[in-house]
């Protein structure tokens, strides 16, 4: 090639290079410019005050208004940041590293860095993939991804349309420590579709949907499904009081439920004669639920909690119990036809069945299919993951297997997948005590002292 022509290409190069730099750096370059401009014109001592009033200005955002001031300032600050100084300066090296580049014809050709959103705990990256690409090919090295950028783990979610997708990079663990209780909710606060119960990985209140809906809980012993339990029963506790909730609970195991017995309406436990409790609360609970959905029908569509109608909410602890381990078979069979009936019919007309077991296998519990909303706890192996919260779950970031067996670490903490999205959401239930328990039952019986309320 020409020599000549060879000083040409290298120019056109070094034009559309600083072309698009430029425009990646818009608004710093532009600041820049305007602040030389004006040491230039007017001497710099200008530029210094003007930086000095936005300096001062910004101080007293933050102090006024944080919440505004974070959101529109800080972390789009980080957020860019983020995007030079760790996710535009590391991409092609990480990227080639983990095999998610191609060559052809002597060229590489390189997935698009989008955008950068920053939040406390973690970094959303989008991603325009390459054409033929696949978001498996990102999940299987996404562990080579949070090493490459630093961070402690990696998730990968659906774009905002085809060929993108969202990569997000979990900094820092917000979860690492356990949650106290939270506060007794104001009544006119209580919202079934969508009570507080913990905290997400980014900071931001848990919230769990019973309306409308069922929920089922699976954890290794330990793992801390009694604080998603109490947690949910603390939330729900004014209107429980006020008669709009009751809550049915059955308790195998006669140790986690029985200290609020108090609390709640009905309570079947397993006894020398299990049929006069368990089972037979289940089967008045679908009794009732069918009766309720014939006083309903041709009249309305939507459920609205009142007085003559409470919401019900149905705690079945060790669910596995009634379903498989129950050493009579004819009461294992009642069981299982009972919440068949209350899973499939009974969320449309206010009943909510919140199951917690221990073994994900199916042959345990045929029913979790009926569960549309599931919490995977801390689990023993990798596969019960997707057992519990269904195919690739795990493969999108759901590490229930990971979670410590530490209490103080790994309690409570897990995966939620949810009916309306297939994206797994690490979160952390608050720690509910005996002495919140025993406060909790004294507001539902004021005639008893807080020492022996349950």
């Amino acid at each position: 090639m020409p020599e000549g022509l060879v000083l040409l290409v290298n120019a056109v190069r070094a034009l559309v290079r600083t072309v698009v730099f430029l425009v990646r750096n818009i608004v710093p370059v532009s600041v820049l410019s305007v602040l030389g401009w004006l040491g230039v014109r007017f001497g710099w001592t200008v530029p210094v005050l003007v930086l000095v009033l936005v300096a001062v200005g910004l101080v007293v955002w933050a102090v006024v208004d944080r919440p505004s001031f974070v959101r529109y300032a800080a972390r789009p600050a980080r957020a860019r940041w983020r995007l030079v100084a760790v996710y535009r300066r590391h991409w092609q090296p990480v990227l080639v590293t983990a095999g998610l580049t191609k060559v052809h014809k002597g060229r590489e050709y390189l997935p698009s860095l989008v955008r950068v959103r920053s939040g406390p705990m973690s970094d959303r990256v989008l991603v325009k993939m390459l054409k033929g690409q696949a978001p498996d090919a990102w999940e299987r090295v996404a562990v080579n991804l949070a090493h490459g950028f630093g961070a402690t783990l990696v998730r990968v979610r659906d774009g905002d349309r085809p060929g993108r997708i969202w990569l997000e990079f979990v900094r820092k663990d917000a979860l690492a420590v356990p949650i106290p209780a939270l506060p007794v909710p104001d009544p006119s606060e209580i919202d079934l579709s969508g009570l507080e119960i913990g905290r997400t990985e980014d900071g931001s209140p848990w919230r769990l949907r019973l309306l409308g809906t069922h929920v089922l809980i699976a954890g290794a012993t330990g793992a801390g499904k009694g604080s998603v339990i109490w947690s949910t029963i603390r939330a729900l506790l004014p209107l429980i009081l006020g008669g709009l909730v009751e809550v049915w609970a059955i308790d195998p195991k006669r140790m986690e439920l029985s200290y609020g017995r108090g609390l709640f309406e009905r309570y079947g436990r397993y006894s020398s004669d299990p049929k006069g409790g368990m089972v037979e609360l289940l089967e008045a609970a679908a009794e009732d639920m069918n009766a309720r959905a014939e006083l309903f029908a041709g009249v309305t569509r939507s459920f609205t909690p009142s007085h003559e109608h409470p919401f019900r909410v149905i705690v079945v602890d060790e669910l596995a119990f009634l379903t498989a381990y129950c050493p009579d078979r004819d009461l294992r069979k009642r069981a299982e036809s009972a919440l068949a009936v209350l899973t499939s019919q009974g969320r449309s007309v206010g009943y909510c069945v919140i199951g917690a077991q221990q073994d994900a296998r199916k042959e345990v519990n045929n029913l979790r299919n009926l569960f549309p909303d599931r919490i995977a706890l801390r689990l023993d192996e990798d596969d019960q993951v997707d057992m519990v919260l269904g195919e690739g779950a795990r493969d999108r970031g759901a590490l229930a297997d990971q979670i410590s067996s530490v209490p103080e670490i790994g309690a409570g903490v897990g995966f939620v997948r949810l009916e309306t999205s297939p994206d797994p959401v690490r979160v952390r239930a608050a720690y509910v005590c005996d002495a919140d328990i025993r406060a909790m039952v004294a507001l539902g019986l004021p005639d008893l002292d807080v020492e022996g309320a349950a």
